[in-house]
């Protein structure tokens, strides 16, 4: 690879505090538009061993519809699930290093800042078994943390600008999560996935941000990968109870078909409510799965007009 851009030099907190900023939107969904076979247990981090260049198209055709925050292809990356295909160590590491580069790259091909933010995704998309959407593993919060943290490490050291703790579905695995950051040098999100005003594991969502309200590190709260209906209330909750800047991207409203491998259902997700988002303490907005660059686009021109 050719030498990567460098990073904005403006951090995302000082970005935020002047205004909010727009997220990318599905990065599974625009990789299968573009012609990209993602049936496999590595879901789009396969990509990153056997075709990055895809990746880095797909980043791009956000950048394009005026995403300001690209959020990495690391969400089902982890040093078990890339031992599962003969990978070791330092070639698991390796892949990581390229999930910030290549959104680094197309970061930097954008007129004007645009920040990466390295994903970190739950215990349960490693095991690809659906569990990332009910929580309660069976697993302790000590192996929580313990499975975390080298793979925190790994992308802390590729440097993006804020690592996304995103689609986590139990608040016992937040809290471990935020130690399992503590001391990696990069600030963090964390984004809860919900089911109404609760985390998927059956938490209320109250509990489940409060331990982000006093670290430092924690730079927004919020929610992703939920019903577009069940945003807002959400983005309130994460507002009043920590005092942080809220990161909200939802799916597109359509349901996953397990049995007949299809999405059901009619898309609900609306730039339109944007507005509501930012008025309850939204500073960074976009979408997630099913919401491509179009609705990316639609949700840009209307917040750069706030």
């Amino acid at each position: 690879m050719t030498s990567v851009p460098h990073a904005p030099r403006t951090s995302l907190a000082e970005a935020l505090a002047r205004g909010p900023l727009v997220l990318d939107g599905g990065l599974s969904n625009q990789l299968e538009v573009q012609g990209c076979d993602l049936s496999d247990a590595l879901w789009s981090a396969r990509l990153l061993a056997d075709d990055p260049g895809q990746i880095e198209r797909a980043h791009a055709a956000y950048v394009r519809a005026g995403a300001r925050v690209l959020i990495t292809a690391s969400y089902q990356a982890t040093f078990e699930g890339f031992a599962r295909r003969g990978l070791g160590r330092d070639e698991a590491e390796g892949l990581l290093r390229r999930s910030v580069e290549l959104a680094r790259r197309a970061a930097g091909a954008a007129e004007r800042e645009v920040w990466v933010a390295a994903s970190v995704g739950p215990y349960g998309a490693m095991l690809a078994d659906g569990s990332e959407y009910r929580g309660r593993y069976g697993v302790g919060a000590a192996e929580l943390e313990r499975f975390h943290r080298p793979r925190v490490e790994a992308l802390a050291a590729a440097g993006p600008d804020v690592l996304a703790l995103e689609t986590v579905p139990d608040a016992e695995e937040g809290r471990a999560l935020l130690r399992a950051v503590r001391g990696c040098g990069v600030p963090v999100w964390l984004t809860y996935s919900c089911s109404g005003a609760e985390t998927r594991a059956g938490q209320p969502l109250a509990e489940a941000f409060a331990p982000a309200a006093d670290d430092d590190q924690v730079v927004a709260v919020g929610v992703n990968c939920c019903e577009p209906g069940d945003a807002e209330e959400a983005v309130r909750i994460a507002a009043r109870v920590t005092g942080k800047p809220v990161v909200v991207y939802p799916n597109s409203g359509e349901g996953w078909d397990e049995g007949a491998r299809g999405w059901r259902g009619r898309p609900t997700f609306d730039p339109g409510r944007v507005d509501a988002w930012l008025a309850a303490g939204a500073r960074l907005v976009g979408g997630c799965c099913r919401v491509g660059p179009d609705r990316i686009a639609e949700l840009a021109a209307l917040v750069e007009n706030q």
